[in-house]
């Protein structure tokens, strides 16, 4: 597994958390002062949760607002916005209605649709639908693994 970055603070973060959107719409709230720091609890079932605050995303591109800075993208569970697209590096060419993308950021809001700040953005319209096929495994997967 990957390091955990370290933040500006110096405290790490840990790796980006794969996520559907649905995931996040039904998310807890941010958490406060407790022992785990920053994020938002994913309920993952069978009582099980997992705080995430870098999300690894990944959909169909539906609506590209550049003036606005932001894509509408659509997974299997429902849409989700990401803001900031204007500065990701190399990120404008995944940017076209109908590409299928990854999108790793910060979750910005849970509710009513999951907002994410991108961090990062690659197109997989190329194996796409292999992408797509393998995406809700590879996330429950990991979910798994970290809960």
């Amino acid at each position: 597994m990957s390091k955990p970055e370290k933040t500006d603070a110096g405290r790490k973060r840990p790796p980006p958390v794969k996520v559907l959107s649905g995931q996040l719409r039904a998310a807890g709230n941010r958490s406060s002062a407790d022992d785990s720091g920053e994020g938002f609890v994913l309920g993952l079932g069978r009582g099980r949760s997992l705080r995430a605050s870098l999300v690894w995303m990944q959909g169909t591109v539906m609506e590209v607002r550049l003036d606005r800075d932001a894509a509408l993208l659509m997974d299997e569970t429902g849409t989700f916005t990401v803001r900031g697209v204007n500065n990701i590096p190399r990120g404008k060419p995944c940017l076209s209605q109908g590409k299928y993308v990854m999108v790793m950021g910060v979750i910005q809001a849970v509710s009513p649709e999951p907002v994410i700040c991108a961090v990062k953005m690659a197109d997989l319209s190329e194996l796409g639908a292999l992408h797509r096929r393998m995406w809700k495994l590879e996330v429950e997967d990991l979910q798994r693994v970290l809960a």
